[in-house]
């Protein structure tokens, strides 16, 4: 019969998504990882494989968390474009909480380009479905009567992604929440938003 595993699973993937956030899939030693998360080699290869897998799981695991949490926020403004800015302030103060160690999803993006097709999966499928919210949220303030009629919905929808991964590599350059504020404020006028 096995032992049964002495730590919380989710709780060591964490610590690894911080490793990694830091430093990066190359950087990051197994001996810090296995530091980090307090298990031994043996622990850590019996419950995420190699290295590599245990990357994987915690980009997985990083963007899933992260992008439920923006969907989430998206519904809970009182009006559509309000939710949008809350959800933008929210991942400034996010962005800025993250600091110097960065987005691991940005991270990795800068790290492997376009070369590894198991991490363009993972960053596809989640920029898919944050796009996907986006592109509902601007949808019913178009028809709420909060965005100009003719908005071109799919150009705004870039538009937002790209303002995200510009908060985030501005986070990571060491920017203020205040300037990352106001970016997010920023961003929502510009989307041509009726006063």
């Amino acid at each position: 019969m096995a032992r049964p595993r002495a730590f919380d699973r989710d709780q060591v993937l964490q610590h690894a998504i911080r490793v990694f956030c830091d430093k990066g899939f190359a950087a990051a030693s197994t001996e810090e990882l296995m530091q980090a998360m307090g298990l031994s080699r043996q622990s850590m290869y019996n419950t995420f494989g190699d290295k590599r897998q245990l990357y994987l799981q915690a980009m997985a695991e990083y963007q899933s968390t992260g992008v439920d949490d923006l969907i989430e926020r998206l519904g809970q403004g009182p009006t559509p474009l309000q939710g949008l800015h809350d959800t933008l302030n929210s991942f400034a103060t996010r962005a800025l909480r993250e600091g110097t160690a960065g987005c691991m999803g940005v991270n990795a993006i800068c790290e492997f380009g376009q070369e590894d097709e198991e991490i363009n999966q993972l960053t596809a499928h989640s920029a898919e479905r944050l796009r996907r919210a986006f592109e509902q949220t601007l949808r019913c303030a178009q028809e709420q009567g909060e965005l100009v009629p003719g908005t071109d919905l799919p150009a705004a929808c870039d538009f937002l992604m790209a303002t995200l991964s510009g908060m985030k590599i501005a986070g990571k350059g060491g920017a203020s929440v205040e300037q990352l504020a106001n970016i997010a404020g920023f961003a929502v006028r510009a989307l041509g938003a009726k006063a």
